[in-house]
């Protein structure tokens, strides 16, 4: 007989990030971790070995797990994430197919150096305070819009865009009823969208260019042979327009450990390509972004001697496997040096999941973040500015965590750009 655990509902509200790894803590190493959320059971896992456990789909399916708040925000009803078997397989080729193809992270990572770029010249001439992760946000956005083939649009429409895709991830966790209201607006509104976009690529009244994601998504068939419906293509377009624009979190995150480590920031601003993909890993496990992930056992299993019935949430420590005293050394600091020279084992950093990309459910377009994080966080760091006072506390309580003041700077000045050897 199953013991009964108690309620951890207010825990995670109360603790955020913080409450699974104090779960486990109290608990046996290599053993699953017994809870209940809203009433129900649940059984929690954590390391290199329940990674590639989690990730294969005799264990665990997604199917049905992920909570209606999340896909009514984050991924949108119909997403690649609540698919399991052949269906995902199939769904996922459409991604893997974009978002693996060198020259497309090279286009996309291109167009944001050069919106960076252009951002930079008028935050220089104009000489006002800017706050980091909206710039970014918007910035990211342009991007990837381009990126993916979208008309083009006016400033105004495409900070819109830009703050509807950040309004997406930031309320699918415990930000509040407010956030999570504007989420569901949000999602709403890009999705009629980017709906009548995908109806009108189809009908041949917008060109979408066939090396385009837009033209990937519009006549992608799924398993069956049958297109996406317009809907349902749109939730796919904007899951790869999201996930770009989410990249503003750890840009400042960036800006933030430059702030407070300025030796990682002269590294940064003096080392090559290999040093900034170190940087880029280490953001990416330092600062908190998923707390978790969840899926439902597929059958009665065993995880180290303890029974799990089949059905039963099982979920993924992700933030506590990412700082976890016995996977890491020193995992509290913050240094990117743990990743020179070394290759990085998949089912230990796993801040965007586990498992193959190409099959499983391991985030496709992690390659094109670490692209992104690896070319503008070094031009991040070259920049001169002050960092006028502003709380740059980052609480763990908030899901999904932001730092208060979106990290303001001023006085901001462009490096001079490298004279010739014969100027």
């Amino acid at each position: 007989m199953e013991l009964t655990a108690p309620d951890s509902t207010f825990a995670l509200a109360a603790r955020g990030y913080a409450w699974l790894p104090a779960l486990r803590r109290r608990a046996r190493p290599d053993t699953p971790v017994r809870t209940r959320l809203l009433g129900r059971p649940v059984v929690v896992v954590s390391g290199p070995e329940a990674v590639r456990w989690f990730y294969d789909e005799r264990h665990v399916l997604r199917a049905g797990a992920i909570p209606d708040p999340v896909l009514a925000t984050l991924f949108g009803q119909g997403a690649v994430h609540t698919l399991d078997g052949p269906e995902h397989r199939s769904r996922k080729a459409l991604f893997t197919k974009v978002l693996h193809d060198p020259d497309h992270i090279v286009d996309l990572t291109r167009l944001a150096a050069e919106q960076w770029g252009e951002a930079v010249a008028d935050w220089s001439r104009d000489g006002r305070t800017v706050t980091l992760f909206d710039e970014a946000a918007r910035i990211l956005t342009r991007a990837a819009s381009t990126w993916c083939g979208l008309p083009p649009e006016s400033g105004k429409s495409a900070d819109a865009l830009a703050a509807d895709l950040i309004a997406m991830v930031d309320g699918f966790g415990t930000a509040g009823p407010l956030a999570w209201r504007r989420a569901r607006a949000a999602r709403k509104r890009t999705e009629a969208r980017m709906a009548a976009l995908i109806e009108d690529v189809r009908a041949g009244r917008t060109k979408a260019p066939e090396d385009t994601p837009l033209h990937a998504v519009a006549h992608h068939t799924d398993e069956d042979g049958a297109r996406l419906s317009a809907r349902t293509a749109a939730v796919e377009l904007i899951n790869l327009l999201r996930p770009t624009a989410a990249v503003a979190w750890f840009l400042a995150f960036a800006a933030h450990a430059l702030h407070h480590r300025p030796e990682v920031r002269t590294a940064l601003r003096e080392s090559g390509p290999e040093y900034a993909v170190a940087f880029a890993h280490e953001v990416r496990r330092f600062y908190p972004f998923v707390p978790f992930l969840g899926g439902h056992a597929a059958a009665d299993l065993l995880w180290h001697g303890e029974s799990i019935p089949a059905g039963r949430t099982v979920l993924l420590d992700v933030f506590g496997q990412l700082h976890d005293p016995g996977l890491w050394e020193h995992p509290t600091a913050f240094d990117p040096t743990r990743f020179l020279g070394r290759t990085v084992d998949p089912d230990l950093l796993v801040p965007q999941g586990g498992a193959d990309p190409s099959t499983g459910h391991r985030c496709p377009g992690e390659d094109v973040v670490i692209a992104l994080l690896s070319t503008l966080a070094p031009r991040l760091a070259s920049l001169d500015y002050e960092v006028p006072p502003q709380n740059l506390r980052i609480s763990l309580r908030r899901i999904p965590a932001h730092l208060p003041s979106g990290f303001r700077i001023q006085e901001i000045h462009a490096p001079e750009p490298a004279r010739s050897a014969t100027a």
